[in-house]
């Protein structure tokens, strides 16, 4: 909104720097900060009101787990509050990489809402349909493939560590697009379940994916990168500080132990935002990296499935793995401080496929 108005408004001085993306960037992640920390206490305390006895507990889950009966749920509604306000605020209204982010943003949102609304309602950890819940998930990440893909015709895939030609996939990239983003939208999901597990990782990954867009987007930097170039993307930095801004913001709050969690409406939407903005950025397979501790929190619930139903037997005492590691006596916060190092360290490894082809 702001970018529009220095465009179309014969701004001087201080008001030049709304034209810039590093000035938008940062303030994205300042306004998305402060509208979550202003808004956070009364919203907590609506939520506790409404809610009564807060989100269910699992009683086959940590026995530690007990203690956080009677804390709110939806936390995610603040995130995407301060989040999507603050995106509105900076961004380029004519983007469409953007319009299709935030599509998949509020419609993963709306699908967590409604798992979390059944969940309190009914004080039972179960949600909705699973099957219901990925045909709507898919139908959301098919449409904003085709808008991206639509805008810039590109359908190949990028192999990092290779400098040769792109892999074409055609038609076949919207089913692989949707993919990416579905799975990664409902890898944080499966990560969510300590105070401050999910939230400091999205954080970092955010981080990572706010420098990758801008580099895409910069046509001299893509090149010299050796990395797809993506005119427009770089709009996207606004949407990644956004993500920051908010997140920083409701860790205040979710930090242990927690008044609020985030539920299926924050970790759905924001897996689901980070999954886009990487098809955007046509570095899918870097976000496998980037987001490699969502992926093997993912991996180790399908396989704790595939072999419980075969052989009758657990490969992780729990799963998601994080679960594991607390059966093995790891206290919780030493549980989600190990797993940030993680997240950092593999982000940081993701950035370095950017030189490394």
């Amino acid at each position: 909104m702001l970018y529009w108005l220095a465009q179309t408004m014969d701004f001087a001085g201080v008001f030049n720097l709304i034209r810039y993306l590093s000035f938008r960037a940062g303030a994205a992640i300042f306004t998305a900060l402060l509208i979550g920390l202003l808004i956070g206490p009364k919203f907590i305390g609506w939520l506790r009101v409404r809610q009564g006895k807060g989100q269910p507990i699992r009683s086959d889950g940590p026995q530690t787990h007990l203690a956080k009966r009677g804390t709110p749920t939806m936390g995610g509604l603040m995130i995407l509050t301060s989040m999507v306000a603050s995106v509105l605020l900076w961004m380029d209204l004519s983007s469409i990489y953007i319009w299709a982010c935030l599509f998949v943003t509020l419609g993963f949102g709306a699908i967590g809402f409604m798992d979390d609304y059944d969940k309190v309602t009914k004080a039972s950890h179960k949600g909705l349909s699973g099957k219901a819940r990925l045909l709507a998930e898919f139908l959301i990440a098919g449409i904003a493939a085709w808008m991206i893909v639509h805008h810039h015709g590109n359908t190949a895939l990028y192999v990092p560590f290779y400098n040769g030609p792109a892999i074409e996939l055609g038609p076949f990239y919207f089913c692989f697009a949707a993919f990416v983003i579905v799975a990664f939208g409902n890898a944080v999901n499966l990560t969510d379940g300590l105070d401050g597990l999910a939230t400091m990782p999205v954080i970092i990954a955010s981080l990572a994916f706010m420098l990758i867009v801008y580099l895409v987007g910069r046509a001299d930097f893509a090149d010299y990168l050796g990395i797809p170039h993506v005119p427009g993307a770089g709009n996207l930095t606004i949407l990644c500080g956004a993500i920051v801004g908010a997140g920083l913001a409701f860790l205040w709050f979710n930090a242990p132990p927690a008044a609020v969690f985030m539920g299926d409406t924050g970790s759905l939407a924001l897996g689901g935002t980070i999954g886009v903005i990487a098809v955007t950025a046509h570095h899918e397979i870097v976000l496998g990296i980037i987001g490699g501790l969502f992926v093997v929190e993912a991996m180790s619930v399908i396989i704790q499935v595939f072999f419980y139903k075969r052989t009758g037997r657990r490969v992780f005492k729990m799963a998601p793995i994080h679960h594991h590691f607390e059966q093995l006596g790891w206290a919780e916060p030493t549980v989600v401080i190990r797993f940030w190092i993680i997240a950092f360290v593999l982000a940081l490894a993701g950035l370095a496929t950017l030189k490394l082809r």
